[in-house]
């Protein structure tokens, strides 16, 4: 029996299908970007071997060449503002809030020189994206030992000091795409005060107008991005954490609030028929 015409056709379904369901669309989209991620990395940890031979930061700028080529394949485009701020010569800790698996694309759109990530120690064992992840210089925290986490943390503030890194962390500590900032955990706030180092406050507008894994949204669309004035640290002792938290929390906040009220605001200009929202 011949296959050909029921794949032929098989194929031919999925492409209708695509075309007229939302929800295919959206789990076509989100399958294809875990393949670009799954191959991209493989492909970018042979290029960041050969380069460097290992685990280093300076990987970074290679995996970032590769991830930033995502935004063309889904019709997304970045508008920043503030990113000299981002370009500091001295170490610091960059803050921002967590939306969805697109992140990494914000991310890597701005990163700045010698910058690592903080990370929970599962994705370390993601194949090709742990490996590549590894040897971007990410480094691993095992969040369901406190102690350990803790520990790292303290050579983390020493190292970033000594190689001059930017370590980049999402105080909000998990994925919220709820239309708010969570309260922010304070990790990274002990981390810039244990340093002695600035933190620099970085904001993502809300992607709720192009993407919604609830309404099984995924359309092109256009992200603001807004990089705040660093915060500084030095003199400060872990008596003031709470005090810096709710600072850096209340400035991200409502600049979180502003630009995604702006870009959900364009976005129903754009549709036919709706309204934006007052």
């Amino acid at each position: 029996m011949e296959l050909w015409p029921w794949l032929t056709a098989a194929l031919l379904l999925l492409l209708l299908l695509v075309q007229l369901s939302r929800t295919a669309r959206f789990y076509a989209k989100i399958s294809l970007y875990c393949v670009l991620c799954l191959s991209f990395s493989a492909v970018a940890s042979i290029v960041c071997l050969l380069r460097h031979g290992g685990r280093t930061v300076d990987n970074m700028s290679i995996i970032s060449w590769f991830v930033r080529s995502f935004k063309y394949v889904y019709g997304l485009r970045f508008e920043v503002r503030g990113q000299k701020k981002l370009e500091v010569d001295g170490p610091c800790v960059i803050i921002s809030n967590h939306q969805s698996i697109l992140d990494m694309m914000g991310l890597m759109e701005i990163l700045p020189k010698r910058c690592v990530q903080i990370a929970k120690r599962e994705l370390l064992f993601t194949g090709p994206v742990g490996l590549i992840m590894y040897l971007g210089g990410v480094y691993f925290i095992n969040r369901q030992r406190a102690r350990t986490a803790m520990t790292l943390m303290a050579d983390l503030g020493d190292l970033m000091v000594k190689d001059n890194l930017k370590v980049w962390i999402y105080p909000e500590g998990t994925r919220n795409d709820n239309g708010d900032l969570l309260p922010f955990k304070k990790g990274a706030f002990y981390l810039a005060i244990q340093a002695q180092v600035p933190i620099i406050p970085v904001v993502y507008s809300s992607f709720s107008s192009f993407y919604n894994v609830k309404k099984k949204l995924f359309t092109s669309g256009t992200i603001r991005v807004q990089v705040l004035d660093a915060v500084p640290t030095s003199g400060l002792t872990d008596a003031d954490v709470t005090k810096l938290v709710d600072t850096c929390y209340q400035s991200m906040r409502s600049t979180f609030l502003q630009i995604s009220r702006m870009s959900q605001e364009n976005s129903a200009i754009k549709e036919p028929g709706v309204v934006a929202a007052q």
